[in-house]
């Protein structure tokens, strides 16, 4: 292949990647669903969270973690039963800050997605379930590992600071998971014939759909 060639096609595959990034984290036509369905101060907050991770978007993963984990827990919390009717309802991250409320769960699924967009690796991501000694109940937060055998940091709606799991003294983890794996803490070892999380695979779907 000549030398014109190949300059040729690493400039396609530049151009390639380049139009990826630009695709934004909600597109024009669902953020239009969105505006509809919510009001027009929902369009500003998918606005501004587009703004804040294209801030952050060639920094390091820590940095991208700070600056998830401060702006959605900005959110209002907000029980389930009281804004969907049930007791433990999984929403999509359009459906979160489309309402502007949510609980524990819907923070770290709001996070989860908005730093896979980033490009932060889904391997070091987990929903980890926690016993809260603050609240007295359980509770879920995200989880990134920089590798399988690292310390994990720990993305609470409760604490805008990202901080080691050593650190919060208030939480006992009891198991995390993620798309593929399934683990309890407490041995270390992966749950076997229970690669993933029926809420999870729902929420997936969901997901997929696009809910709103």
């Amino acid at each position: 292949m000549s030398k014109f060639k190949i300059f040729f096609f690493i400039s396609l595959l530049f151009v390639h990647f380049s139009l990826l990034w630009a695709e934004p984290y909600v597109d024009a036509t669902l953020l239009e669903k969105i505006t509809k369905k919510y009001n027009f101060f929902a369009k500003k907050r998918f606005l501004y969270l587009q703004k804040s991770l294209d801030a952050v978007k060639n920094k390091s993963d820590i940095k991208k973690l700070e600056k998830v984990n401060s702006f959605f827990n900005k959110v209002k919390y907000s029980p389930d039963m009281k804004i969907y009717g049930k007791p433990d309802y999984w929403a999509t991250p359009w459906e979160f800050l489309g309402r502007d409320r949510g609980d524990c769960e819907d923070y770290v699924i709001s996070k989860y997605f908005a730093l896979l967009y980033l490009k932060v690796d889904a391997k070091k991501l987990f929903f980890t379930y926690v016993r809260s000694s603050k609240f007295k109940e359980a509770h879920m937060v995200l989880t990134y590992f920089e590798t399988p055998r690292s310390e994990p940091l720990v993305l609470d709606n409760n604490n805008f600071k990202v901080l080691k799991a050593s650190q919060r003294k208030d939480l006992t983890p009891i198991y995390h998971f993620n798309g593929e794996s399934l683990y309890r803490v407490e041995t270390g070892k992966e749950i076997k014939n229970q690669k993933s999380h029926k809420k999870f695979d729902e929420l997936k779907l969901k997901m997929k759909r696009k809910k709103i």
